[in-house]
């Protein structure tokens, strides 16, 4: 997917609301699950190259399959 062309005004707009909902209590809690069971697998043994944490699923998928139709569909539950 290309890089979005926005203006610097637009960028710098989208980099506040971007931080914003970074910092929401829910996604700064996914962030910390993500992070305790990555170092928690890795000190398993488990090789994570190219996969994240499913939030919905509650394991490592793939990047392509965790981009997927996740946002507001939760789609990944049953798939």
């Amino acid at each position: 997917m290309p890089k979005q062309s926005l203006s610097l005004y637009a960028k710098r707009r989208k980099a506040q609301r971007d931080k914003q909902e970074a910092m929401t209590p829910r996604r700064r809690a996914m962030k910390a699950e993500n992070q305790r069971l990555r170092r928690k697998a890795t000190k398993a043994g488990k090789n994570l190259n190219g996969l994240d944490y499913d939030h919905n699923r509650k394991s490592f998928v793939s990047v392509k399959t965790n981009r997927s139709a996740t946002k507001s569909t939760n789609n990944t539950k049953n798939g």
